[in-house]
């Protein structure tokens, strides 16, 4: 995509959305941490449904290990992975507490040495809680990137690496936002919605979606 279309690109998407946020629910960076390490494998929908009760006990490390591994699993039990994940966020806990004073770092070193908290898990906190400019490529990016022309690569740090380059600096802190909502919403895996899609026309991909019957953009 050339660079002047990349720049329409992301002007389009925050005309249409000036503040992109998560969809997960959190009330700081700490509960953060715990929704983005329990959304691996889930819907941010199911994460939710489990961690509104649980956030309004939990909004600390300390909290989180007094609450302890069986508690926490009697909370998130609907979620995929949960036994493992309960473990991990335990685990997590028990390092901030202990080698950070109950806070959550900022460095990605800091955060990808915590239990179940990946790349992208880092990033996403990085960029959302603490405003740095950090791409976490998930499913949705990885597919909008590469369907779009936008970023191709192979893997999901080539995406990363090549998002990281190409997006104005004006669009850093919002693109992970505008790019995991547009590829949720719009850009579907199975079949983009590009009768309605406001970058269409930029988009590298070839077999458009036409509008179904009785529907217009």
């Amino acid at each position: 995509m050339k660079k002047a279309d990349v720049f329409e690109f992301y002007s389009r998407l925050a005309e249409d959305n000036p503040s992109p946020e998560t969809e997960l629910e959190y009330g700081n960076a700490y509960q953060l941490v715990v929704a983005v390490a329990l959304s691996a494998q889930a819907t941010d929908v199911g994460v939710n449904k489990a961690t509104r009760a649980l956030f309004e006990k939990v909004k600390t490390p300390q909290q989180m290990l007094d609450l302890g591994l069986e508690g926490l699993k009697e909370h998130i039990k609907t979620i995929g992975l949960f036994n493992q994940k309960a473990k991990n966020v335990i685990a997590a806990a028990r390092i901030l507490v202990e080698e950070h004073g109950g806070e959550v770092p900022e460095t990605r070193e800091a955060l990808e040495a915590l239990p179940g908290v990946g790349r992208k898990t880092a990033n996403v906190v990085l960029n959302t809680a603490f405003g740095q400019p950090a791409i976490a490529v998930d499913t949705h990016i990885f597919r909008v990137s590469n369907r779009t022309g936008l970023a191709p690569g192979k893997t999901v740090l080539a995406v990363e690496k090549k998002l990281e380059k190409v997006t104005p600096e004006p669009f850093l802190l919002g693109a992970h936002h505008w790019l995991i909502l547009h590829g949720r919403y719009t850009c579907k895996a199975r079949t983009p919605e590009c009768w309605r899609c406001i970058v269409s026309d930029l988009c590298r991909f070839k077999k458009k979606t036409p509008a179904p019957k009785g529907k217009a953009r």
